[in-house]
């Protein structure tokens, strides 16, 4: 097996809890050739000196401002040397050997530029995570699920996803990237802050021709909401506002004003039935993610430009579900992955 070098790249912010609880199974992850960066967003609690003193050995990279998951790792990959980098959640636990299947399935095919492990809920390890699950996949109208994960319902993993696949996305909390190709695209769209950064770049390096994949031989365990708890009002502001930024930024010319248009109505039904159930936090949140996102249209259609200079995005098949699956779970009550 190639002994290529590794880095594993965990991005912290006020996160001591989590590192004291993590970061010693990352450090007896079996893979010889490997190294440990914790990237830190100006943390205020005392996460700095815990790692100088318990962890000298770890390379420590402090950032003077919190820039969030995306611009947080986008500062990172300049400091990167190693052919490989994975990006692991400070929540995540990881089992020993979980390295070794990810260098493997990259070094089986260069056109890999990102692949994920099977990721399992941390609270119960028989449980898919709802964060990444066994690899993204995207409906008609943009709506991200997964492999094991639709919506709200997570899958038991009774080892029905247990195949290698290509997908179309593969999760921010744990994937690693061929760090040649990241520099050759760019890594995320430092203005997401957070989520839905990972699906960008995914889609992003589809349109450039390489290829996106989930290889469950690797598992890990990931707790989730550590930085933002499910309920944040502010969390489903950037989801919705950083969808709709991806869809411009990615889909096909033709599909832009219909599929955005469709959204704004499916998005405005969801209000009325969070009105109905008294969650008027979570409608302004759609409301102020729409209004950002009309207000900054002419920014991304140059960054749309600025992107595809010499290429354009296409219709993507791999991973990519050609109907809706709000209409499939919700009128059809197909729940499960394998039902769609």
């Amino acid at each position: 097996m190639s002994q290529a070098k590794v880095s594993i790249a965990i991005l912290n912010w006020n996160g001591k809890p989590w590192l004291e609880k993590f970061l010693p199974f990352v450090q007896k992850s079996s893979y010889p050739n490997h190294e440990i960066i914790v990237i830190d967003n100006a943390s205020t609690d005392d996460s700095i000196p815990f790692l100088k003193e318990n962890y000298p050995e770890v390379k420590l990279l402090v950032w003077d401002d919190n820039y969030g998951f995306a611009e947080g790792y986008n500062k990172l990959i300049d400091h990167v040397d190693a052919p490989y980098v994975i990006l692991l959640n400070s929540d995540v636990e990881v089992p020993a050997g979980w390295i070794e299947p990810l260098v493997e399935r990259m070094e089986s095919d260069k056109e890999l530029i990102s692949v994920q492990p099977k990721i399992l809920a941390h609270y119960k390890k028989t449980l898919f995570e709802y964060a990444g699950a066994c690899g993204g996949y995207m409906d008609y109208f943009a709506y991200p699920f997964c492999r094991g994960r639709i919506f709200d319902t997570v899958e038991e993993d009774q080892g029905q996803h247990d195949s290698f696949q290509e997908v179309f996305w593969a999760t921010g909390a744990c994937c690693i990237l061929r760090t040649e190709y990241v520099k050759k695209i760019g890594l995320f769209q430092g203005e997401f802050f957070a989520h839905m950064e990972e699906i960008d770049f995914c889609w992003r390096a589809k349109n450039f021709g390489y290829k996106v994949g989930c290889e469950p031989a690797s598992k890990v365990y990931h707790v989730g909401g550590g930085a933002l708890p499910p309920s944040s009002p502010f969390k489903t502001y950037l989801n919705v506002r950083n969808s709709l930024a991806t869809m411009l930024l990615n889909l096909p010319a033709a599909q832009l004003l219909p599929k955005i248009f469709c959204r704004l109505c499916l998005d405005g039904i969801w209000s009325v039935k969070a009105i109905l159930g008294g969650d008027f936090k979570g409608v302004l949140s759609v409301l102020k993610a729409h209004f950002h996102f009309y207000g900054k249209i002419s920014f991304w259609l140059k960054r749309r430009k600025e992107i595809y200079k010499e290429k354009k995005p296409i219709q993507q098949n791999i991973g990519y579900h050609p109907k809706s699956v709000i209409w499939q779970y919700f009128v059809r009550g197909k729940k499960v992955f394998g039902d769609l």
